[in-house]
């Protein structure tokens, strides 16, 4: 129960053969402002902060939402889709790490449970969260990368974008999506009918 990560499948292929490319992202640029859609106007979001090194994330900590959580290095399972944490984790982050650092060029994609079958898990309330809102990811280098997030979606499984929810919304920035479960669950199919995406993008970085 919790995540269905199937709906992922198509999506996260495309992205994933895409990193290996020159160009980060899916495979054309997205054109616009797309993480803007939808942001309130009065909020007023930072520069964005010019991106860091490669390094390895080891915690995701989102102040407004009292998450501090341990970070482990997914692949894709046998069906070609990303494996998040085993439940038995279910207050770890997963990313995907055949793709993008957090922190460097292009997008990072990271995943968690929405619950398990007894308990809330890790991103039980990220759908909650607001433009403007601070998320860090602690790197093996000593270095915190600083997010600030400028679009929050939830998005039927009937019209993922892939694009969107993978590609780089603005070339050479350094991004983050952070990737959960939304909507109702359906108990038949034990799936949930949703995504919630997060987008941010890098604005400044600390020791």
């Amino acid at each position: 129960m919790g995540v269905a990560w199937t709906v992922l499948l198509l999506g996260l292929w495309l992205w994933g053969r895409e990193v290996t490319d020159v160009q980060q992202g899916i495979s054309a640029p997205v054109a616009g402002d797309v993480a803007a859609v939808g942001r309130p106007p009065q909020v007023d979001l930072p520069p964005a902060a010019r991106p860091l090194g490669d390094a390895l994330p080891q915690r995701l900590d989102i102040p407004g939402l009292g998450i501090q959580a341990p970070v482990a290095a997914r692949g894709l399972d046998r069906h070609g889709a990303i494996d998040p944490p085993p439940y038995a984790q279910a207050g770890e982050v997963g990313w995907y790490a055949a793709g993008v650092r957090p922190g460097a060029v292009g997008a990072a994609l990271m995943v968690g449970h929405v619950d398990t079958d007894s308990r809330p898990a890790v991103f039980h309330r990220l759908r909650t969260l607001k433009p403007g809102a601070t998320v860090r990811v602690l790197r093996d280098d000593g270095k915190v990368a600083e997010f600030t997030v400028d679009d929050v979606d939830v998005v039927p499984r009937n019209r993922f974008d892939a694009h969107q929810a993978y590609g780089t919304h603005h070339q050479g920035r350094a991004e983050l999506r952070l990737l959960t479960c939304g909507g109702t669950f359906d108990r038949t199919t034990r799936t949930y009918t949703a995504n919630v995406i997060v987008s941010a993008y890098l604005t400044g970085s600390g020791l």
